[in-house]
């Protein structure tokens, strides 16, 4: 590295800070690799272990990006893609290891190219029994399915019956339809007895697609690309995108392409790409309000709504209002309803009212985000409306925090990995109280950062755009290393 590109830095501090990093992306590697391949599937009883590969794995990580921001800017782009190939293969030694989810996935996908609706019929159905095989509906060993759990359950079909790898075999899919349609894609030109690196694969090529992606916006807005990393060399990003393969990084990738296309004044396109993310996992429906704070910008909302209803046309043809699936009975089922599931709300507020106290702190995100943020440079205001609303309604499954890590990369926010953290640990140690200790920890460092980082003037700023206030001089976009311009 040149002095006189870093007057000051000498020359040896390049270097050491290039080896460290790659020494650090490649023991990474290890780790999950070492994880995928010993810690067998997730069960109740063994999740220690799990707990502490996490932590190690982030410690890993944290100490590689650090690393990494200090290697001559002419080597970083290359390493961060070499480093995020190390750590998607290092993923993809071993099966899903936290979650079923891809089963389900390649079930709907199989059953499609069948002809038949994903929607229609149960896994347990008799109707699909011809379809079933046997990697995902094994026989019974002595007439139960202990010997294979906790990877496979009971079908439901007696002693001399089945085993399933499915989670929920007695009901209709609940996935939308852009999610279908993604899994019918992946199982296209593979056989039938192709188990789980279908899916594995195509999620390693979404998540290589997202940080090309990123160094490429990175680079448009004048941010450093080292950046990138957070989300190529995630340990969140390995195990959920592609070692449990699950469709929420095709939701995360057509999110962040949608609200790019926007920012950038491409406001039809960013919309097909943000209807077809809110179709794929319905919750990417919040990256929106940060986006409006342009007139144009708001063609994004038809177009996307249109781009929903026409995914939806070709299965409610074939399967009428069945098209639901299950997602009515999975939101009563996992809590929302009746307020159980919000760790935090819930905590002070019992049943229905958790609920409403939820739809409004995540209304009044929406509207903090679509005031304050400056549409051309949105990211903040996005991580904050994502962040928000994750504390709010406080999911159990570490794939949903896959959303908000691009925007963390594009708004240098990284205080809000700390969120994706305490979701990921959720996601190996069940406890609603350690849960509500790891929430709040990551609400400290969000607010200590931002405390830290914000300058009297970005108060007042924002206080006068939430309020329609005249603005002065927009602050160019890109510009991390004076501390926030958007929204916290």
């Amino acid at each position: 590295m040149s002095e006189r590109l870093h007057p000051g830095r000498r020359p040896s501090t390049g270097l050491v800070a290039t080896l460290l990093a790659v020494v650090g992306v490649l023991a990474l590697g290890a780790v999950i690799a070492v994880g995928v391949t010993h810690l067998g599937f997730l069960r109740e009883g063994h999740r220690s272990p799990f707990v502490t590969w996490t932590l190690i794995a982030w410690a890993v990580f944290a100490a590689s990006v650090l690393a990494l921001r200090f290697v001559p800017p002419h080597l970083v782009t290359r390493i961060v893609l070499g480093g995020a190939v190390v750590v998607g293969i290092a993923a993809l030694v071993g099966p899903p290891n936290t979650s079923t989810d891809s089963a389900r996935y390649a079930w709907d996908g199989i059953v499609q190219h069948a002809g038949v609706s994903p929607y229609a019929h149960t896994p347990q159905s008799e109707a699909l029994a011809g379809l079933r095989p046997d990697w995902l509906f094994p026989d019974k060993v002595d007439g139960t399915c202990k010997p294979l759990e906790p990877r496979y359950r009971g079908l439901g079909d007696g002693a001399l019956g089945h085993c399933t790898a499915l989670n929920r075999p007695d009901v209709p899919t609940i996935y939308p339809p852009m999610a279908e349609l993604w899994f019918a894609l992946v199982r296209a030109s593979v056989p039938v007895t192709a188990q789980y690196m279908p899916f594995q694969v195509a999620g390693l090529l979404v998540s290589l697609g997202v940080t090309v992606g990123l160094l490429v916006v990175l680079r448009r807005i004048g941010r450093p690309a080292w950046w990138a990393a957070l989300w190529a060399w995630s340990p969140l990003v390995a195990a959920e995108a592609v070692t449990n393969s699950h469709v929420d990084v095709v939701g995360a990738a057509l999110a962040t392409a949608g609200a790019v296309l926007v920012a950038f004044g491409r406001p039809i396109w960013g919309g097909i790409a943000l209807g077809a993310a809110t179709a794929t996992k319905l919750i990417p429906a919040i990256v929106y309000p940060a986006l409006l704070g342009r007139w144009r910008s708001w063609w994004a909302v038809p177009v996307g709504i249109a781009v929903f209803g026409l995914l939806y046309v070709p299965y409610v043809l074939s399967t009428g209002p069945k098209v639901l699936g299950y997602l009515p009975g999975y939101l009563s089922e996992e809590g929302y309803e009746d307020g159980s599931r919000f760790a935090l709300v819930a905590k002070v507020l019992p049943g229905d009212a958790a609920t409403i106290a939820v739809g409004l702190i995540v209304l009044a995100a929406a509207v903090i985000a679509w005031r304050v943020s400056d549409p051309a440079n949105p990211w903040s205001g996005q991580v904050f409306m994502i962040g928000v609303t994750f504390l709010a309604v406080t999911p159990r499954y570490p794939w949903y925090a896959l959303l908000l890590i691009p925007f963390v990369v594009l708004s240098g926010r990284w205080e809000w990995l700390s969120l994706t953290l305490a979701i990921a640990l959720r996601g190996v140690w069940p406890s609603v109280v350690a849960y509500r200790w790891w929430l709040l920890a990551a609400i400290a460092v969000v607010l200590v950062v931002t405390l830290l980082r914000t300058r009297r003037e970005d108060w007042l700023r924002w206080r006068d755009r939430l309020l329609g206030r005249s603005q002065g001089a927009p602050v160019p976009a890109g510009d991390a290393s004076r501390g926030p311009r958007d929204v916290s």
